[in-house]
């Protein structure tokens, strides 16, 4: 249920996402979840890795601004509506979402990873 996300902050310029995704991929690291926001100078990676002390120490030593969060991953159901019901319990118990994303993987099924303004309340809601 807890996760330890490494936000990335990567430049816009050409070559940049690609010096840091060959970083993790000579490294052996497996990106497990992603989601990106930028504007025009710069852009937020924000990712799950297979080994996240291990992707920290490297992308530092690449030269870039790593940041741990930690955020909530959750299974849900591959089926409509399911996201809805996940909000719409958060929403029912006053916790807001700062940001989310979600994944499909063959072998665990459809998860959904959270930053929300309680994460407390929310561990306990969904333990």
């Amino acid at each position: 249920m807890i996760a330890t996300q490494l936000s990335i902050f990567v430049e816009n310029k050409n070559g940049r996402l690609s010096e840091l995704l060959n970083a993790l991929k000579d490294s052996r690291i497996n990106i497990r979840a992603l989601s990106i926001a930028e504007n025009s100078e710069f852009g937020i990676l924000r990712i799950l890795v297979s080994e996240t002390a291990r992707a920290y120490d490297i992308l530092k030593r690449e030269g870039f601004i790593v940041k741990k969060t930690e955020v909530i991953s959750l299974p849900m159901e591959d089926k409509p509506g399911a996201l809805a019901d996940l909000v719409d319990k958060l929403s029912s118990e006053n916790i807001g979402i700062e940001y989310l994303y979600a994944f499909v993987s063959p072998e665990e099924g459809a998860s959904v990873v959270l930053r929300l303004d309680d994460q407390e309340k929310a561990r306990k809601l969904f333990s």
